[in-house]
């Protein structure tokens, strides 16, 4: 039925009720005096039967009327907007939208025009706008609008498309809004049309969001779906393998994890209204009991360690693709793990985890077999692991950082994270929830564990450090409240909790991701985490990890903006949210230097967000590789904080085309001169970097040259180091020729003097004449005038080139 229709039918409706209430107001009459009393010490007004009557109509309300009001300008807007496309763009698919918005807009204002008409309400607010602002209802500005008017040709396409975009889902938004409010809509004509409006911008959206996907000329934004084929786009990568889910850890009959497929039961007219929307597949909503997502890895020798919500997987490095030695089953969620010697420790949070490591989970609200908190396992023999220890805790684990140990004493030093709910304390003593006023709350909280390597069954906590906890108050909520930071800022979580804490031992400082902050710590006493600095920003949902570069001089942050289920690379998603926000330690604190997000469209079926990842060490870089779920992986350079540029990236289609599933790169961290990244639905990818513009072989076989050590867990992080070779010194050389630091000459003798020695040192052989060269051409540098990241680089240079000579003394 039209919209036209439903009015006409709901006037006759509202003639025959208001008779019913003419007839009801006779038969109530009444005598008795109807008063309204006033504010305290004003007088109490008498009020007349029909001023009464009035006052007790609440078929609509004013927050109906604000929407009515504000609708109609930011309807004509659109219909302005529209107006513009026929004499500046030949796109046909671009002024099929426009005619579209121009037709139903229009009559939409003409129905809510007579809508406000016949209840006597003017066309017009007092207050237009006033309420929700201009940001919140998507209208373009003045300057927009004029430059939309300048613009022609795949400019205006893309700009109209843009501002259109959001010009939409400030009408969603608005629609959110009115049904927030209470009594709002109660006029079943207002509450269809509010529904009709939403539910038609949200197509228009996507079709528009695919349009402007369309124009960009990156690959990856247009790539096909498909669980296992795939569209695919790589630069600055080799992709190496991709390995499947092992047996036990996928649904055989469903392995791409697609929801249920909704039968459709619709008539035929319905259907042909649906037809309009692409006719797609409509899914269900709900979860399965058991999940298989993929999540968090870690190395240690040639031993790589798979986390999966289901257990774990082990394979063995060393052959052209990891080797699969065993699988563990283990259900609980999320699975993140670590290796410390022959203990493998791995997190679990989910209210289904038991003790015994069973996959029937738990369905009584308190229960001796839930486990919810830190397992450790012994993988001394990796094909039988065997769970040794257990640590329960209040919220479970959702992440943990191995931060030191096992030392003299034997002991190793976990922080844990657990964002989850807060145990009952009948299932687990000392588990208060959030109680006003109760300072023993599990809230606010980290926990310190201590394992003994030689009895990993005594592991406990040691202590829960308030470390959000006001300084000067000792109030435990001292940090974000949650909540906006004002119009056209980010919702922010409140901060009561870390998602992950990255510890950088050599240092004693660890960096948290703490829901509503990121924050600095001293870790000199690994038991006692003290507080530095902490930070907050406008744009940031939730506050999820954080990375040092690898001389400890700043932490580049993520934001998990719409938790990882979400698509938040869409074409209308600010580039400031659910972003990288990359900082420099400055005395102890953090200061702020740029943001990066991804910078290629994806689409409504991809959940795409910042996520994991781990630096490169490619020697004199701050290069980051970077999973962003189904947006891909990407490479980041942050040398210069201030500019941050991606120089590589592999990225899939969509998983389904009609749905999102939750699916796309966990994690990608690189080990022994490759980057694995896990893929949560998908599998398992390897990749090796590939030579380009902006990397060269040098830079790459002297990033695979750096020692990392022999093990590597997701938050801790130790600096890497460069042997005196050749390769690196010609990385060096590379980067100051890229940035013109030294003059040809010097350049050129430099290099092939750094070619012989490379030759020799392979060969095992020694040349004292080339020794004096190259420590003559070290000494050269010394005059060479550079400062900062050219400064630092030369100094690198001199000490590699003096290490070599002296190798072939």
């Amino acid at each position: 039925m039209s919209i036209k229709s439903k009015f006409l039918n709901q006037s006759i409706l509202g003639g025959a009720i208001a008779g019913v209430l003419a007839l009801t107001s006779a038969a109530t009459a009444q005598d008795v005096p109807i008063v309204q009393p006033g504010a305290p010490g004003q007088d109490t007004r008498t009020l007349s039967a029909d001023e009464a009557v009035q006052l007790a109509n609440n078929r609509y309300s004013d927050a109906d009327v604000a929407f009515m009001q504000n609708m109609i300008p930011h309807h004509a807007q659109a219909v302005e907007m529209s107006a513009l496309v026929a004499d500046r763009t030949n796109n046909g698919d671009v002024a099929a939208i426009a005619g579209r918005i121009d037709a139903s807009q229009a009559d939409e204002i003409a129905f809510m025009r007579t809508w406000l008409t016949e209840r006597g309400e003017a066309l017009e607010s007092p207050h237009a706008h006033h309420a929700m602002g201009h940001a919140m209802m998507g209208m373009a500005t003045p300057e927009q609008m004029a430059q939309l008017a300048e613009a022609s040709g795949p400019e205006f396409d893309r700009l109209f498309l843009e501002l259109m975009i959001t010009h939409h889902e400030g009408a969603v938004d608005m629609v959110d809004h009115l049904l927030e409010q209470s009594g709002s809509a109660y006029d079943p004509l207002l509450f269809d049309f509010a529904g009709d409006i939403k539910n038609e911008q949200e197509a228009e959206i996507r079709r528009m969001g695919g349009l402007l996907r369309g124009l960009s000329a990156d690959p990856r934004s247009n790539l096909t779906p498909g669980f296992r084929d795939a569209g695919e786009a790589i630069s600055g990568l080799i992709h190496v393998a991709t390995l499947p889910k092992p047996t036990g850890f996928f649904d055989p009959e469903n392995p791409a994890g697609l929801p249920p497929l909704i039968e459709s039961d619709e008539d035929e007219d319905e259907a042909a209204d649906a037809a309009d929307e692409d006719d797609r597949p409509e899914f269900g909503a709900r979860s399965p009991f058991l999940s298989f997502s993929n999540t968090d890895m870690a190395f240690s020798g040639d031993l790589m360690a798979v986390g999966n919500y289901h257990g774990f997987n082990l394979y063995r490095l060393g052959g052209a693709e990891p080797e699969l030695i065993s699988s563990v089953v283990c259900p609980g969620g999320q699975g993140d793990v670590s290796i410390v010697g022959d203990l493998l420790i791995m997190s679990v949070e989910q209210t289904r985890g038991r003790v015994d490591c069973g996959r029937q989970g738990v369905s009584e609200d308190v229960s001796a077999d839930r486990f919810r908190g830190i397992r450790i396992f012994d993988i001394a023999d990796p094909l039988a692991p065997r769970q040794v220890g257990q640590v329960q805790t209040c919220r479970g684990s959702h992440t943990h950082s191995v931060v030191s140990g096992p030392g003299e004493d034997g002991v190793l030093i976990v922080y844990n994270s657990g964002t989850s709910s807060i145990r009952d304390e009948e299932e687990l003593a000392g588990c208060v929830g959030d109680v006003p006023g109760d300072s023993s709350t599990a809230l606010f909280r980290i926990d310190v564990i201590e394992i003994p390597i030689a009895n990993p069954a005594a592991a406990r906590i040691v202590d829960s450090p308030a470390v959000f906890a006001d300084d000067e108050t000792g109030q435990l909520a001292g940090l974000w409240r949650g909540g906006d930071h004002g119009e056209g800022t980010q919702t922010t979580s409140r901060t009561d909790e870390c998602h992950d804490i990255t510890v950088f031992p050599s240092l004693n400082l660890a960096a948290g991701a703490c829901s509503g902050n990121g924050i600095l710590m001293d870790i000199s006493d690994p038991r006692a985490p003290r507080r530095m600095d902490a930070v907050s920003d406008t744009g940031f949902a939730y506050w999820h990890s954080a990375t040092f570069n690898n001389d400890g001089t700043r932490v580049l942050f993520t934001d998990e903006w719409g938790g990882g289920g979400r698509p938040r690379c869409r074409v209308q998603d600010p580039m400031t949210w659910g972003a990288n926000a990359i900082y420099s330690i400055e005395d102890g604190e953090l200061d702020f230097n740029a943001y990066y997000k991804l910078p290629a469209y994806q689409s409504d079926e991809e959940n795409c967000v910042a996520h994991n990842g781990s630096i490169i060490p490619v020697p004199g870089r701050d290069i980051f590789v970077q999973s962003w779920y189904q947006g891909g992986i990407t490479l980041i350079d942050f040398t210069d904080p201030a500019n941050p540029v991606e120089i590589g990236y592999f990225d899939r289609g969509p998983i389904n085309g009609d749905t999102m599933v939750t699916g796309g790169f966990w994690s990608s961290y690189w080990y022994g001169g490759r980057i694995y990244a896990t893929e949560i639905v998908r599998g398992l990818d390897i990749f090796e970097l590939a030579p380009s513009g902006v990397l060269t072989e040098n830079e790459i076989a002297a990033a695979a040259l750096g020692d990392q050590g022999d093990t590597f867990n997701p938050q801790q992080q130790h600096p890497v180091t460069w042997p005196d070779h050749p390769v690196v010194a010609l990385a060096y050389l590379d980067q100051l020729n890229r940035e013109g630091a030294l003059v040809v000459e010097t350049a050129t003798a430099m290099a092939a003097a750094l070619g012989q020695a490379r030759a020799l040192m392979e060969a095992g052989e020694s040349d004292s004449e080339l020794s004096q060269t190259l420590t003559d051409l070290s000494e050269d540098l010394s005059g060479v005038d550079a400062d900062g990241r050219n400064g630092a680089r030369l100094t690198a240079l001199r000490n590699t080139l003096t290490g070599i000579a002296a190798g072939l003394e």
